[in-house]
């Protein structure tokens, strides 16, 4: 586990990413308070629940880095897209309120983490 190959797999890298989809997560709620002002508090709720479910229904078979099991089995490059769309989404969606410096700190981590993530990124394209 400890080999290269194993990276994305380690819990260190796994710990980290849990955080990265919580960040976007909070950061689509952050959005969601912005752009809806009239319906701020639910936006806040409801936008960052529907990602979340999105997240987890949709899961390829077999991934390690979740429990393996899905609701809704999704090919991995699908599940791949969904991933990049959420976790560079909530990025993308922190910079359309304002908050650019954080939004592009949190960019860079997210293409840190994805290149150091390769091993299961080359696993989902497979799958």
């Amino acid at each position: 586990m400890g080999s290269r190959s194993q990276l994305a797999y380690h819990p260190a890298m796994l710990a980290l990413r849990f955080l990265l989809e919580v960040t976007a997560l909070v950061c689509f709620g952050y959005w969601g308070w912005h752009v809806f002002s009239d319906l701020r508090y639910g936006a806040a709720l409801l936008v960052p629940l529907l990602i979340a479910t999105a997240w987890g229904v949709f899961a390829t078979p077999g991934d390690k880095s979740r429990s393996g099991n899905t609701i809704i089995a999704t090919a991995g490059p699908l599940r791949l897209l969904l991933e990049l769309a959420v976790l560079f989404g909530g990025a993308a969606a922190l910079y359309t309120t304002g908050a650019h410096t954080s939004a592009l700190l949190l960019a860079a981590l997210l293409a840190a983490y994805h290149a150091a993530s390769i091993d299961r990124i080359t696993w989902l394209l497979r799958h």
